[in-house]
C-alpha cells in the first residue's frame, strides 16, 4: 500500500488526511444479501481500494472462521452478542472509531452499547428486531403473538419456515412462556425443549432464505427479520411483520476490524466512511433496516421511514437486546439445538 506519511498531525487529523492518499485492498466478510453493491463502489472509487466480499449466514459461522485463523479478512460484520465474545477473546481490532472524524454523527442512543461501550471496536452497520411475517391473504387471524409459531392453527401447520438460528428460536420460545432469556434452571430449560419438540412438526423448514421462502409462495408464515419484512411487503403487499405481544427481540450488526488484519488503514477508513449519513442510507436502501446514524433518513424515501417494519406501530413492545448466554447454558442450548435439527 502506498501513503504518504505526514508529521506533526493529531491522529483525527491524519485520518482526515488519510482517504486522499489511500489505494491497496480490503477483505470483508459480510453476512449475505446484506451489502449494497453501490456502497462498495463508492468506496472503491473514492480511495482507490479494491474490495473483496466473502457472505456468511450466522454470527457462528463467521465465529468458527475467524477463530480458526489465517482467515485474510479484515472486516467482519458481527451480531451485538457476538462481538462482546469477540472482544473478550482478543478477536478485534481496538480501531477507536470513537475518535473518527464522523463518529459525531452516530446516535447517541447506539454509542454507550453493552457490547462495546463507547465504541472502542466498532461502528453501526443495521439494527431491528427478529419475530415473524405472515401472508395475511392467507391468514386472517391475530398475528401478534408467538402462539403462531408453537401453537399454530390448523391452515398454518406445515406452512412455517424457523430460523436456522439456535438463539433466535430459543429465546421466542422463552418469551412465548415467559422464561427469562439464558435462564439456567433446568426445569425451565425442559419446559423450553418441550415445546420446541412440540412445535418442530408444524414447521416446514429452517432456513435464513426468508424472502425468497415467502415471495415464492413456499410458506404462509417465516420467522424473520423486519428488514427482510420490509422487503417481503414490497413484493407482496399482504405480508405483514408481527409484533408478538409476548415480547421482541432486539439486534445491531456491527462492523469491526479483526486483530492482525493485513490491510488495517483501509479497514479503519471504511469504518469512518459508514458513518457518513449517506453512506448509511446506502446500506438501508438495499437491506432495509435503521442504521443507527443521525442525518441518514432524508437521503431515503418516504416510505421507508414510515414503513410498520421499521417504524414500530404505537404500542409495539420495545426491543429487548439479550447479552450472551452464560456457558453453561449455551452447552444445555446446544444440547437441546442438536436433538432439535435431528
Amino acid at each position: 500500500m502506498k501513503r504518504r506519511v505526514i508529521l506533526g498531525l493529531s491522529a483525527a487529523a491524519l485520518l482526515a488526511a488519510a482517504p486522499a492518499f489511500a489505494d491497496g485492498v480490503l477483505h470483508i466478510y459480510n453476512w449475505g444479501d446484506y451489502t449494497n453493491p453501490k456502497l462498495i463502489q463508492k468506496f472503491e472509487k473514492q480511495y482507490n481500494v479494491k474490495v473483496t466480499l466473502d457472505s456468511y449466514d450466522s454470527n457462528e459461522t463467521m465465529l468458527s472462521k475467524v477463530r480458526a485463523g489465517d482467515s485474510g479478512y479484515d472486516v467482519v460484520v458481527p451480531s451485538d452478542y457476538t462481538v462482546k465474545i469477540m472482544i473478550q477473546d482478543g478477536l478485534l481490532a481496538k480501531t477507536e472509531p470513537d475518535q473518527m472524524s464522523n463518529f459525531k454523527n452516530v446516535k447517541p442512543e447506539f454509542v454507550n452499547i453493552y457490547w462495546d461501550p463507547g465504541r472502542h471496536y466498532t461502528v453501526p452497520w443495521q439494527f431491528g428486531t427478529t419475530a415473524f411475517a405472515v401472508n395475511t391473504d392467507k391468514y386472517k387471524g391475530d398475528i401478534n403473538t408467538y402462539k403462531i409459531l408453537f401453537d399454530p392453527p390448523p391452515e398454518l401447520r406445515g406452512q412455517i419456515n424457523m430460523l436456522d438460528d439456535m438463539n433466535s428460536i430459543m429465546h421466542a420460545a422463552e418469551r412465548y412462556l415467559g422464561l427469562p432469556r439464558c435462564g439456567a434452571d433446568r426445569a425451565n430449560l425442559k419446559k423450553v425443549n418441550d415445546l420446541l419438540e412440540k412445535a418442530k412438526p408444524y414447521w416446514k423448514t429452517f432456513s435464513y432464505d426468508t424472502i425468497t421462502k415467502m415471495t415464492s409462495g413456499d410458506v404462509i408464515v417465516t420467522q424473520t427479520w423486519n428488514g427482510a419484512a420490509f422487503r417481503m411487503r414490497k413484493k407482496i403487499p399482504a405480508v405483514k411483520y408481527a409484533y408478538p405481544k409476548e415480547g421482541i427481540e432486539g439486534w445491531m450488526d456491527n462492523v469491526a476490524v479483526l486483530k492482525g488484519a493485513k490491510n488495517m488503514e483501509n479497514a479503519k477508513l471504511f469504518q469512518n466512511f459508514l458513518m457518513e449519513p449517506e453512506n448509511a442510507a446506502l446500506i438501508s436502501e438495499f437491506a432495509g433496516y435503521a442504521n443507527g446514524i443521525k442525518g441518514s433518513l432524508k437521503y431515503l424515501p418516504p416510505d421507508f421511514a414510515d414503513a410498520p417494519e421499521i417504524t414500530p406501530p404505537a404500542g409495539s413492545p420495545t426491543p429487548e437486546f439479550v447479552q450472551p448466554c452464560p456457558p453453561d447454558v449455551v452447552k444445555i442450548y446446544n444440547q437441546i439445538w442438536t436433538n432439535l435439527r435431528k
